[in-house]
């Protein structure tokens, strides 16, 4: 095979295959989580649980999730919060704005919206890979991370941080032909998704689930969260 070949396989096949098995697997986990229920609260409540789960939003998604709640916590390790916030942010660009990725949703959903210049886009993608090395290096020094991280943590940090750099390093025809680098990100993507459902990096489609619970958990108590 030579590498047009493996281009169209990764783009064709290989790129189904692993999008069936990434949604069959989070639709799994979804089914599970939800199966668990939600204990019902004998308690009255002193607040409105809508105005708790508006707030844990705002806070976790509008206010920059950059910084957390109890300040020794982000002095404690800043790195953490800042090159964490900046990754995610510059996923959401990338993965989101980026006209190129789109495309491949709008291919897929049939359904389009107006993204960002490139320019914008490439300079938030070098952000999200400088942070990603950022974070990778953190968990090698930091004590506390060093004994949180194992085979697992490093294998997802590792089958993100490939199709951010091979896209990146694609977009400006950097040291390989055009169609091998387009190979390895395709191959690199495709790894990631059957990754995603057997990892935790699923967290992202349970996020709106905890911030709800944490919101109306907070609200029921009139507390700010």
């Amino acid at each position: 095979m030579n590498w047009q070949e493996i281009l169209e396989f990764s783009r064709g096949p290989m790129f189904y295959g692993a999008l069936l098995f990434f949604l069959a697997g989070m639709a799994y986990r979804l089914f599970a989580v939800i199966s668990l229920g939600w204990s019902k609260d004998l308690a009255k409540p002193r607040g409105s649980k809508g105005a708790g789960v508006v707030k844990s939003f705002l806070r976790g998604g509008i206010i920059f999730p950059f910084f957390p709640r109890e300040k020794s916590a982000y002095a404690n390790n800043p790195i953490v919060y800042i090159a964490g916030g900046l990754f995610h942010l510059s996923l959401f660009v990338v993965v989101v704005l980026g006209t190129a990725h789109m495309l491949v949703w709008k291919s897929l959903v049939g359904i389009g919206w107006p993204t960002l210049p490139l320019p914008i886009v490439d300079w938030m993608a070098a952000v999200g890979i400088i942070a990603m090395v950022a974070l990778i290096v953190n968990r090698a020094v930091h004590p506390v991370m060093k004994l949180l991280t194992g085979p697992a943590e490093v294998m997802s940090w590792l089958f993100v941080f490939l199709p951010m750099l091979t896209g990146y390093m694609m977009t400006h025809h950097m040291f390989f032909p055009y169609e091998v680098l387009y190979s390895l990100h395709m191959i690199s993507i495709n790894v990631m998704l059957v990754w995603i459902p057997l990892s935790r990096i699923s967290h992202f489609m349970f996020y709106f689930f905890s911030r709800t619970q944490h919101g109306v958990e907070w609200g029921k108590r009139n507390a700010m969260p």
